[in-house]
C-alpha cells in the first residue's frame, strides 16, 4: 500500500516562511506527478503547486514568486517551500500523487493525511 506523508506544517509571522515535505513509500513502479493542495477552513480544496515526471512545474496564481516546488525521484519525496508566508495562506496543506502501479502504468491517485499551515498577522 502507497501512503504520502507529509511534514514541516506549523505556525509562523506573516513574512514568514515554512518547507513542507511529502514523502511516498511503498511499493510503487514510477510518480508520474507530484501536487501540493490547500483547503483553508470554509473554503474548497485548491491546487497550489505540481511538479510532473519531466520536472515542468506549475503554480497557482496566488502563490506564484513566493512558493517553489521541488522533487527527489531518487527518494520519492516533494518539497514546498514557502515564503513571503500571508494570513490568507492559512490552510490545511495536503499532497497529492499520481503513480504508475507497476509497469503497465496502471494509474492510482494517493493523498497525504495534510499538515496545518498557521500565519499570523
Amino acid at each position: 500500500q502507497v501512503r504520502l506523508v507529509e511534514s514541516g506544517g506549523g505556525r509562523v509571522q506573516n513574512g514568514g516562511s515554512l518547507r513542507l515535505s511529502c514523502l511516498a513509500s511503498g511499493r510503487f513502479f514510477r510518480i508520474i506527478y507530484m501536487a501540493w493542495y490547500r483547503q483553508a477552513p470554509g473554503k474548497e480544496r485548491e491546487l497550489v503547486a505540481t511538479s510532473s515526471l519531466g520536472a515542468t512545474t506549475t503554480y497557482a496564481d496566488s502563490v506564484k514568486g513566493r512558493f517553489t516546488i521541488s522533487r527527489d525521484n531518487a527518494k520519492n519525496t516533494c518539497d514546498l517551500q514557502m515564503n513571503s508566508l500571508r494570513p490568507e495562506d492559512t490552510a490545511v496543506y495536503y499532497c497529492n500523487a499520481a503513480i504508475w502501479m507497476s509497469s503497465l502504468r496502471d494509474r492510482n491517485d494517493f493523498w497525504g493525511q495534510g499538515t496545518q499551515v498557521t500565519v499570523s498577522s
